[in-house]
């Protein structure tokens, strides 16, 4: 008999034609394979875990992808049929052949349906792993788009693409799904997919274990099954999922006008992020961690956070992944070997002073990084963490490990719920309560519009809590523009306003006309709030959170395979931000179901276009239907989310 039909069982035994059960801890089998084997078995009853073990060599170990609890829990107990020479492995929820003759292990759902086909799969020795699949299956994930590109790619992948974390706002993931029904993990920190027409090709990074796992279902038992492997997202405290204003260039007398403003008028408001300002940035005795006192006079004392305590407003801060070399913390990292080394000392362009990047890859980094002036920080109000320029390095693992080290740092000392803003994301960072933002993007209608693609690819690859600088980094927005972007980012996961140095982003600085539309679009966000809540606590093991694509939600429609325009908030509601400028009417396709405006009332049957009338002059309108079936719980009108106990909850229900 040929080596390839030779099967080396990790059972006691097998009956010819008959089903046998099998231990948890033995179940599968194993492919033999120059100096090693390949190792088939079942990770839940609708997971595969495929991979390649040396007989002379250890065994790598798992990357930072995979959820270290996941590799300790228990396996599911398959059972494995012999029929002839093929072997299948068999669950609820999937079929697994070997079939030696053709040299081919399938997987098939158990109506029959051929979902991947990996081909020589004792090539996976040498980083080879060759797939086919059905030519018209949809594919997504691996990478979102880059800032930089005129036009986004959608959300379908075709082609080559790199499952990296990148910069300024990419997200990667070595996670390729299918509508049609699987999704395939490499356990590889990065790598490169080749997607052409029926072939899939997946070659891991060189220092990833030959591991693989398939899992089989709909989109949502996708993501639960990405969750359960790579790990949940912990909650955001709630104060996050309302309005955030970011600035730079402020003192702790505009932040207090700032707050003041917005409970003048009445605009909701919970949180405001600090840029360079809040911290005492090139002064030794580590500045980098520490209150600036000269602009926050009372953010060390405790006297500002009680103030912002009163007015219902937390803060967070920027965090560098550089510090200051010629100063006590600089000399405490040059003797502990804490610096990047492909970082060079170079002067700040904020300080001017020289800078070196700081290694997060070393844990004895990480542990420091989260030290006595930063305890303080946090003590005194600082609740959140916006990390800044991890990604310029050009290691992919650097903003990962840097939340990595203020999730931990945070955890040891407190039980108040971690909150954070990156620029970059690899999956496996969402175990750390890690937010992405998409970088450091343009005003104007034409980057508005790019930020769609770039949310629900980001969502795609696993970056659940997704946002984006609202309004625009780079020089002002027009009215027009800014009432449109408060609208667009009220139905995104992280609800942000961001502008750079002297830029404010504050509704009553852009209009009376932009502020009325703007004010709406932050109090109808804070009336969802325990519907947003909801799909809060349903992201640590849902893999995904409030906002889904489309395809996600309406797998098997051919007309939203790439579509961007719209999107699901929740399982019940759709919505199409305006974003063209002067837009007076706008189509809109309505998936299966049934439909209702939420503003008139009407219904609209689904699997049509449905044309509406835009409010051009007053900026007023934000297309959005309730899918039949809803119960839609909306809180009364707040400033902060927790100004009021909530003791009732008004509850809409759309039979």
């Amino acid at each position: 008999m040929s080596r390839a039909a030779w099967v080396r069982w990790g059972l006691c035994g097998l009956l010819i034609g008959a089903v046998m059960p099998v231990a948890a801890q033995s179940g599968g089998f194993d492919i033999p394979a120059d100096h090693g084997h390949v190792r088939v078995e079942l990770a839940a009853t609708n997971i595969v875990h495929v991979s390649y073990r040396d007989d002379a060599a250890a065994s790598l170990h798992a990357t930072s992808v995979i959820d270290p609890g996941f590799l300790h829990r228990v396996r599911y107990a398959g059972a494995v049929v012999r029929m002839g020479e093929r072997l299948e492995l068999r669950s609820p929820a999937l079929r697994v052949t070997w079939n030696p003759a053709t040299d081919t292990l399938a997987i098939d759902s158990t109506d029959g349906r051929r979902l991947l086909a990996q081909h020589a799969p004792t090539s996976m020795r040498h980083a080879e792993f060759a797939f086919t699949h059905a030519a018209d299956d949809a594919l997504y994930g691996i990478g979102s788009d880059d800032p930089g590109e005129a036009t986004p790619a959608g959300l379908l992948r075709r082609g080559t693409w790199k499952a990296q974390a990148g910069q300024q706002g990419h997200a990667g993931s070595p996670w390729v799904w299918s509508s049609a029904g699987y999704g395939l993990l490499l356990d590889s920190f990065g790598g490169r997919f080749e997607l052409d027409g029926a072939t899939l090709r997946a070659t891991p990074a060189a220092d990833a274990p030959r591991d693989y796992y398939v899992i089989v279902g709909t989109p949502p038992t996708l993501f639960a099954g990405l969750a359960r492997i790579s790990g949940g997202a912990p909650m955001f405290p709630k104060w996050s999922l309302g309005f955030l204003n970011s600035q730079w260039g402020i003192d702790q007398r505009e932040l207090l006008q700032i707050v003041d403003g917005y409970r003048r008028r009445h605009i909701p408001l919970d949180g405001v992020i600090l840029d360079f300002d809040w911290k005492a940035w090139g002064e030794g005795d580590y500045g980098e961690f520490r209150w600036n006192e000269a602009k926050f006079p009372d953010g060390a004392n405790g006297k500002l956070k009680a103030m912002l305590d009163r007015r219902g407003v937390h803060l967070a801060g920027i965090m560098k992944p550089r510090i200051h070399v010629d100063t006590v913390e600089g000399r405490y990292a040059s003797a502990h070997d804490l610096w990047l080394a492909s970082s060079t000392v170079a002067p700040d362009y904020f300080s001017h002073k020289p800078v070196r990047d700081i290694d997060f890859d070393k844990p004895a980094a990480r542990r420091w990084y989260f030290n006595a002036a930063l305890r303080h920080s946090f003590r005194t109000g600082i609740a959140g963490w916006w990390n800044d320029e991890a990604d310029a390095s050009g290691d992919d693992s650097q903003f990962f490990n840097m939340q990595r080290a203020l999730y931990d740092g945070q955890r040891r000392i407190s039980d108040q719920r971690v909150w954070s803003l990156n620029r970059n994301f690899m999956l496996g960072a969402q175990r750390y309560a890690y937010g992405l933002w998409s970088g450091d993007i343009e005003s104007g209608f034409a980057s508005m519009a790019a930020e769609r693609a770039r949310m629900l690819s980001a969502i795609n690859v696993g970056a659940a809590k997704w946002g984006m600088d609202g309004g625009g980094y780079k020089s002002r927005p027009s009215d027009e523009n800014y009432a449109r972007w408060i609208q667009f980012g009220a139905f995104t996961p992280i609800f942000r306003v961001h502008g750079s140095l002297g830029e404010r982003r504050q509704p009553w600085l852009y209009g009376k006309q932009a502020e009325r539309a703007a004010s709406a679009a932050i109090r109808l966000r804070y009336s969802l709030l325990p519907y947003i809540y909801a799909y809060e606590r349903a992201t640590l093991s849902a893999g995904i959170g409030v906002v889904r694509p489309l395809p996600f939600a309406f797998p098997a429609d051919a007309r939203v395979r790439d579509a961007v325009d719209s999107w699901m908030f929740g399982d019940w509601l759709l919505v199409s931000p305006v974003v063209e400028q002067g837009q007076t009417r706008k189509s809109i396709y309505l998936p299966a179901g049934h439909w209702i405006d939420w503003w008139s009332g009407q219904r609209h049957a689904g699997e049509q276009m449905v044309e509406l009338t835009i409010d051009n002059r007053q900026w007023s309108d934000i297309p959005l239907f309730i899918r039949s079936g809803a119960i839609i719980p909306q809180q009364p009108p707040m400033d902060y989310v927790s100004q009021q106990p909530l003791h009732e909850l008004a509850v809409a229900v759309f039979p």
